[in-house]
């Protein structure tokens, strides 16, 4: 008696502690808007997204001038000093002996003509930029059908669960009246025990659909970013998706001008042809403008030298014109064009894949309305024909054994309906992400 107690008020903690613990309701898409703020491979992408911005903003600023400040301290040797000693006049020194030297200098450098490789240069950074956009855009819209297979899945996982808790308490109902009368002598012993063997089968398949849950829900709070052990609770019902309002063609178009993917594609091939443009540009000439105002003692440009601070100042334009490389700069347009012709062929094979995505996609949503009004009407068939085999034993005119199959069509036709309506709203989430949206 001690010992049932015990066991009673542990089952009972249990269930309080159960009762208790927090539960985190959301639907659909407060579960994407969580993933996507907490994705770690959407900031990784956000990442390279700013780093193909600051390279564009470097090659912008590579045609604009540099200012740079120089500073310098020189120890030399002494040296005998030379001078110039004129009739009547004290001696001129011309070279004297300074071994402390030193010296500033302001320094600019302007690019003002790089035969459009900078532009160039320009072009494909930009390009690159726009591409990681569309990168991070395919990514979330990955966790986005992500999201949404682990959200349905783990409705679905509920729905069973639900499926076969009542299943279970119909049976357990049975198996009870099935004891009763065979405790009355009316039926023999194996009706009772193939009833209580359907019935250990279905709680099997609920042991099996609780753990299914626990793994949807451990998937669901992966992808979200909730690292804590709070319980996730979807709010959301199986129902049957809209219709469809567009054609397969239709959806075809908004594919090829929507999806991330391709756009990426496209801003690549742009960016590669610029840079086959910046490789060309290298057999044109180069021009540039140097200028500098140097401070120094002494200064090397002023003669005599002085042992005192000096200035002076110097503008220069400098061309130079690169007119045999050694066939590098043939073999250098050669890959460039050849990546182009590589992004190119990755653009028209993805275009191959959408046209089949999208096609395939349509069908199985198409197929999956279908079988959930298959499935419903399974339900109601097999609903009504134990109905029917339940009144028949009642009578007397049937065995148990046809009221266990019935309860286990109905079983079968409810899980039916209930993964018919998961794969819909899967295969709309499939669909959705084919096209892009």
């Amino acid at each position: 008696m001690k010992r049932t107690l015990t066991l009673l008020v542990l089952l009972l903690a249990t269930r309080v502690a159960a009762a208790q613990e927090p539960v985190v309701r959301l639907t659909l898409d407060d579960a994407i808007a969580r993933g996507l703020a907490h994705s770690h491979r959407l900031a990784e992408l956000q990442a390279r997204k700013q780093g193909a911005d600051a390279a564009e903003a470097g090659r912008a600023a590579a045609m604009q001038p540099s200012i740079s400040l120089l500073g310098g301290y020189t120890r030399t040797n002494h040296v005998d000093e030379f001078g110039i000693a004129q009739p009547g006049q004290p001696p001129r020194l011309i070279y004297p002996d300074i071994p402390d030297n030193y010296r500033a200098r302001i320094d600019l450098s302007w690019p003002i003509y790089s035969g459009g490789r900078s532009d160039a240069l320009e072009r494909a950074a930009a390009a690159e930029g726009h591409a990681a956009a569309e990168d991070v855009a395919a990514a979330q819209s990955d966790l986005r059908l992500e999201i949404a297979r682990a959200f349905w899945a783990l409705v679905s996982a509920i729905e069973t669960e639900h499926v076969l808790a009542r299943s279970l308490d119909s049976m357990a109902a049975h198996v009870s009246d099935l004891r009763s009368r065979f405790d009355q002598g009316l039926i023999p012993p194996n009706d009772v025990l193939s009833a209580e063997a359907q019935q250990s089968r279905q709680r099997v398949l609920s042991i099996e659909a609780r753990n299914t849950r626990a793994i949807c829900e451990a998937d669901l709070r992966r992808l979200i970013g909730l690292d804590t052990g709070e319980r996730v609770e979807p709010v959301a019902t199986l129902d049957e998706p809209q219709a469809a309002v567009s054609t397969p063609e239709g959806l075809l178009a908004e594919a090829r001008n929507d999806r991330p993917e391709r756009r990426a594609l496209a801003e690549r091939t742009d960016a590669s042809r610029a840079r086959e443009a910046a490789v060309a540009a290298t057999a044109r000439p180069q021009v540039g403008v140097n200028a500098g105002y140097d401070y120094a003692r002494p200064n090397p440009r002023i003669f005599p030298r002085q042992g005192s601070w000096q200035d002076s100042w110097d503008v220069s334009v400098n061309v130079s014109w690169l007119l045999w490389d050694g066939g590098r700069r043939r073999a250098e347009q050669a890959e460039a064009a050849a990546a182009s012709r590589a992004v190119e062929a990755r653009a028209a094979d993805l275009d191959r894949q959408i046209a089949f995505e999208v096609s395939q996609r349509w069908l199985e949503l198409d197929s999956s309305r279908a079988a959930i009004g298959a499935a419903a009407d399974g339900v109601r068939s097999a609903t009504e024909a134990r109905r029917v085999v339940t009144e028949r034993f009642r009578a007397g005119v049937i065995t148990s054994s046809d009221v266990v199959d019935a309860d286990l069509a109905v079983l079968q036709a409810e899980l039916d309906l209930t993964r018919a309506r998961a794969n819909a709203r899967l295969a709309e989430a499939r669909l959705n992400r084919a096209v892009g949206r």
